[in-house]
C-alpha cells in the first residue's frame, strides 16, 4: 500500500517573493504529525501546501523541492491519482457530478480496485462524525452543504484513498468538527497539514510554520507551553459552537451560554 511506503516527506527551502533564500534547512513531515501553516493573507500559505501536493522539484514559483523518503518521488505518485499519497481538500472544493453520495463513493472504490463491501457505509459513518448535518447515502453530492462536502472528502481520503498525507486548506470555516477531525487523522497515523487562521486548530498542532512574503519565516514547536491557551481556546470555541447551533435553529441568544 502507498501508506506503508511513506516514512517521511521532506520540504527543502526555496525563496521568498523578493528572491531571498528561505531560512530553514528542511521541514520533515512523518505519519502522525499535525502541522499548521499560519500567516497573514497572501503570505504564501496555500503555495506551500500546493508544493507538497504536486511534489515540487524546484519547478514552481517558490523554488522548493519536496522529497519522499529522502529521494524524488516515483512518477506514479505525481501522475497517477490512484497512487497519489497526498489528498488536498480546500474550502472551495465543489463536486460537479450530480451523483448520490453512495454512487460517488462507489465510483472511487472501483477506481481504486477495492473489494470491501462495507467501505462505503463506513466512510459515510465517519463523515457524519465530522459534521452536525447528517449525510445520507442517497443525498445528491451537489446538494450537500460546505461542511458536509468537506467532511465527506476527509472521510473519503482516510477510508478509500487511504492517503497518508492530508492537506486541509482553511476547511475549519466550512462547519466541521475540528477536534474530531484531528483526533481521527492522528489516530489513523495520517500526517495532516492545515492552512489555518483558527487559533484552536493552530494550538492543537504540534508544529506551526509561520509564513511571510511567500516564504517560511520560522517554525514554532510549543512543546506543551501553550496548555493554558489551548484550554481557553477550547472553552471559547465551545461557546461559539453552541451559539451557531442556537442561531441556526432560529433562536434568540438572550442569556449567557458560557461554560
Amino acid at each position: 500500500m502507498v501508506s506503508s511506503s511513506i516514512r517521511e516527506v521532506t520540504i527543502l527551502p526555496g525563496r521568498s517573493r523578493s528572491g531571498e533564500p528561505e531560512r530553514f534547512e528542511a521541514i520533515t513531515i512523518r505519519p502522525g504529525d499535525t502541522i499548521s501553516i499560519v500567516g497573514p493573507t497572501g503570505s504564501g500559505k496555500s503555495a506551500l501546501i500546493n508544493d507538497i501536493e504536486v511534489f515540487a522539484r524546484g519547478d514552481t514559483a517558490t523554488g522548493r523541492t519536496v522529497l519522499v523518503n529522502g529521494a524524488y518521488p516515483p512518477e506514479e505518485f505525481v501522475r497517477d491519482p490512484a497512487h497519489k499519497p497526498v489528498a488536498l481538500i480546500t474550502q472551495n472544493t465543489r463536486c460537479l457530478a450530480d451523483l448520490a453520495v453512495a454512487e460517488f463513493l462507489s465510483m472511487h472504490v472501483r477506481s481504486r480496485k477495492m473489494e470491501d463491501d462495507g467501505i462505503i457505509d463506513r466512510t459515510i459513518a465517519l463523515a457524519n462524525e465530522f459534521t452536525g448535518e447528517p449525510i445520507l447515502p442517497d443525498a445528491r453530492m451537489t446538494a450537500l452543504s460546505g461542511g458536509q462536502t468537506r467532511s465527506l472528502l476527509v472521510a473519503d481520503a482516510v477510508m478509500i484513498a487511504a492517503a497518508p498525507i492530508i492537506l486541509l486548506d482553511e476547511v475549519e470555516n466550512a462547519g466541521i468538527f475540528k477536534e474530531r477531525v484531528i483526533e481521527v487523522l492522528r489516530d489513523a497515523g495520517k500526517a495532516v497539514v492545515f492552512v489555518t487562521h483558527d487559533p484552536l486548530v493552530s494550538l492543537l498542532s504540534a508544529r506551526r510554520i509561520v509564513m511571510r512574503d511567500g516564504a517560511v519565516d520560522r517554525i514554532i514547536e510549543p512543546d506543551g507551553r501553550e496548555i493554558a491557551a489551548l484550554r481557553e481556546a477550547r472553552r471559547l470555541d465551545d461557546i461559539l459552537r453552541r451559539m451557531r447551533e442556537e442561531i441556526r435553529a432560529g433562536n434568540l441568544i438572550t442569556e449567557s451560554i458560557g461554560v
